[in-house]
């Protein structure tokens, strides 16, 4: 039987000039870690037991990546961990403050040398566990006093609605958490995401957990390949919406191709189990890895024109066929992501006017995930924050597919103005939201109710 990863000179070239021209990469590999073996009565021994377990299973991840990097001249940007949601790990201790264990797992990421670690988390969608609101007290503290620690909410399911008491919540503590981390632009809450719908088994951060339908160890793979998209799109400039939508899928197929070759490799040399490989277009703020420009390539005057949303549905249809037909096992979120500041296209569209925080809300109809590393003013209430968490998760539960929210309320910026974040998270215009007021709304609290859709067993 020929190898499902054999490769042709041709397609091997046509690799190394996306890698080299198009800003191609295996954005991160992830491992995914149980720690539901490491909870105890005593959460000074959770927190030790977390430690070490990371520590053990994780001591080889960054040396491996790097090997396969080398040996395939594939570049490997990010190595990763993702590890159950804490509020379960450490409620068996009984504590109200679970801050002890995002500083075990930030001294663990440090020790194996990883950027992130995913899994400061909760899934509160139909209601809150003690260890839920001990988890839920810690966030501002826990994301302000660590380096590397993501934490995740998942507020609302199709099948369960909305819990609006832990979205009103969120509300406060996103503000919390940007007044502990003022001095640098509200950073902690960049590594926040609220969803609905959250997937088990996404590798990319801030909202990577370790859910409790995975093994006991894995290793999942996220891609990217925004420049190899855009510049296929460029090369057809005639080419209508149907053949469109054709060279994107192969293009994905190729991309996803070699993201299940790298995951494996990493996979095997760890003995680890192979998980998901999620074929997301991530842009960064590298000159032509932009979403934005793809949708501006497809024939936008400027992303956030009427025909954006659109443009948006037909690239993000086109990546799931492509990506699904080149692995047994795509996951994680799987699309085209439009965080703003990390995309140099969205940015422009913010700052010309083209893009409202409306329109950005429409278009997570149909992306993969939802209102991503926006910035509102530092002076937004906390209940219009909560209600834009609130909107997201609709269009989430309605359409039966996962949407998030990471907000930053910029300190001490207005409309207009920039924050700037550096690195990987770029720099945010922030943008103007509705001043009239949706506390009413929000205060009433309790459940939104799951959807018809939800009765379909």
């Amino acid at each position: 039987m020929p190898s499902l990863f054999s490769f042709t000179p041709e397609e091997i070239l046509e690799t190394i000039r996306m890698i080299q021209v198009e800003n191609l990469d295996i954005r991160t590999i992830t491992m995914g870690i149980s720690l539901r073996d490491c909870a105890t009565a005593s959460l000074e021994e959770t927190c030790r037991r977390v430690y070490d377990k990371i520590t053990r299973l994780a001591s080889d991840l960054v040396a491996v990546g790097e090997e396969v990097a080398a040996t395939y001249g594939i570049p490997i940007v990010n190595k990763r961990i993702a590890v159950t949601p804490i509020a379960q790990v450490g409620e068996p201790s009984g504590e109200d403050d679970l801050t002890p264990l995002a500083r075990a797992l930030d001294r663990a990421a440090e020790a194996v040398g990883v950027n992130f670690i995913g899994g400061f988390s909760a899934l509160v969608h139909k209601g809150f566990t003690h260890g839920d609101r001990a988890l839920f007290n810690s966030l501002p503290e826990a994301l302000a006093t660590t380096e590397r620690v993501c934490a995740s909410v998942n507020v609302a399911t199709t099948k369960a609605g909305m819990n609006m008491d832990a979205i009103t919540w969120l509300g406060h503590l996103i503000k919390e958490t940007a007044r502990l981390t003022a001095s640098r632009g509200g950073l902690g809450c960049a590594k926040l995401v609220t969803f609905c719908n959250a997937p088990e088994d996404n590798p990319f951060m801030a909202g990577a957990f370790h859910g409790p339908g995975e093994p006991e160890c894995v290793i999942n793979v996220g891609i990217s390949g925004p420049g190899a998209v855009l510049a296929a799109i460029r090369q057809y400039p005639e080419a209508n919406l149907g053949q469109l939508a054709t060279i994107i899928k192969n293009t994905a197929f190729k991309v996803t191709r070699m993201g299940e070759l790298v995951g494996r490799e990493v996979s095997k040399r760890l003995g680890v189990p192979f998980g998901i490989v999620d074929l997301s277009l991530a842009p960064t703020n590298a000159q032509g890895d932009s979403v934005a420009e793809i949708l501006e390539a497809i024939g936008l005057e400027r992303c956030g024109a009427h025909g954006t949303t659109a443009a948006l549905a037909l690239l993000n249809d086109a990546v799931k066929k492509g990506g699904a037909m080149a692995s047994s096992y795509v996951g994680g979120l799987s699309g085209a992501f439009i965080p703003v500041s990390e995309d140099n296209g969205m940015i422009r569209a913010v700052e010309s006017g083209a893009l409202s925080l409306e329109k950005l809300e429409a278009m997570t109809a149909v992306c993969s995930v939802g209102l991503d590393m926006f910035a509102v003013p530092g002076d937004t209430p906390a209940e219009v924050i909560a209600a834009i968490i609130a909107d997201e998760a609709a269009i989430g539960m309605i359409n039966n597919k996962t949407t998030a929210v990471r907000v930053i309320p910029a300190p001490g910026k207005k409309p207009g103005e920039t924050v700037e974040f550096g690195g990987l998270l770029g720099r945010a215009p922030v943008m103007e939201v509705n001043t009239y007021s949706p506390a009413a709304l929000v205060r009433r609290g309790g459940r939104i109710p799951a959807p018809l859709q939800a009765l379909g067993n």
